[in-house]
């Protein structure tokens, strides 16, 4: 009798885990940043993997001193992830909300911004 409530004891805490199931998401970020000077480098910081607070992840120039753009895949069960962008090493939004990007469900998500602005 033993053995039998032991079993239902694991079957009942597999079935009731909290681990969330994970999917493959794929984002693409683009930045305006027209409008700002001397732009050496642009980047995104962020609390979730591939992001850190700590070291930003280098932007791709589309067009010079105007549009930059990062696409990656994230693994995840979450909804979604909060970022900042940074010019030059300096954050956006100082002591503002942090930007929330979403993730689609059924595809690509798709996020466009403009540096410091909601």
């Amino acid at each position: 009798m033993k053995k039998i409530l032991v079993l239902f004891v694991f079957i009942f805490l597999g079935l009731t885990s909290c681990v969330q199931k994970s999917y493959t998401r794929k984002v693409t970020l683009l930045l305006d940043v027209s409008g700002s000077k001397n732009i050496q480098n642009v980047g995104i910081r962020g609390e979730n993997k591939p992001f850190s607070w700590n070291n930003g992840i280098t932007m791709k120039v589309i067009k010079k001193d105007s549009l930059y753009k990062k696409t990656f895949e994230i693994e995840t069960g979450r909804l979604c992830t909060e970022i900042k962008f940074t010019l030059n090493g300096k954050f956006e939004l100082q002591n503002q909300i942090n930007r929330k990007i979403y993730f689609n469900r059924a595809g690509e998500t798709v996020y466009k911004a403009t540096f410091n602005k909601l």
